[in-house]
C-alpha cells in the first residue's frame, strides 16, 4: 500500500468566552485560529482521471472545510448555550454550542464536521487547531481507537 498523508491549512477569526473559568478567558475575546487538516489514502492511479496522483483534490478538501467550519465560525462569537449574553444588545454572529468552547472541544466539533463530509477514499488522520501562535490542540485518529 502506498499511503500518503496530505495537509491543508485554514485560518479564521473567532471570539469566545469560557463560562466559569477563573482567568482572563472568562471574558469575551478573540483569536486568529489556524486549522491544519490531514487526510490519508492512496493516490488515485486511474490514468487520465482529473485527480490522478492525488489522495484528495486540495480543492475538494478546501470546499469541505470552508463550508462546514470556516464560513460558519469566521468572525463569530461562540458561547456555551448557558453563557449569559443578551443577544438583543448587539448585532453579532452568535453560535451557541453544547460544550465549553475551548480549543480542545472546538477541535472535537471540527473533526465531526469534517469526517461526515469526506469521501470514503480519504481518511481523516490528524487535525491541529492553533488558538494562538504558541498554543494548539491536536487530534489523532489513531488515539480514538
Amino acid at each position: 500500500m502506498k499511503r500518503i498523508h496530505v495537509t491543508k491549512e485554514f485560518a479564521f477569526d473567532m471570539a469566545h468566552a469560557l463560562q466559569h473559568y477563573e482567568g482572563l478567558c472568562k471574558n469575551i475575546h478573540g483569536h486568529t485560529y489556524r486549522l491544519f487538516v490531514t487526510v490519508a489514502g492512496e493516490p488515485n492511479t486511474q490514468a487520465g482521471a482529473s485527480d490522478e496522483g492525488m489522495v484528495i483534490d486540495f480543492g475538494l478538501l478546501k470546499k469541505i472545510v470552508n463550508e462546514n467550519i470556516v464560513h460558519i465560525f469566521d468572525h463569530a462569537l461562540v458561547l456555551h448555550q448557558n453563557y449569559p449574553f443578551d443577544e438583543k444588545v448587539t448585532q453579532t454572529k452568535l453560535i451557541r454550542v453544547e460544550y465549553q468552547p475551548t480549543c480542545e472541544n472546538l477541535l472535537f466539533d471540527f473533526v465531526d464536521r469534517i469526517t461526515s463530509h469526506l469521501p470514503e477514499y480519504a481518511a481523516l488522520t490528524k487535525v491541529r487547531l492553533y488558538e494562538t501562535i504558541t498554543s494548539f490542540a491536536t487530534w489523532y485518529a489513531d488515539d480514538q481507537k
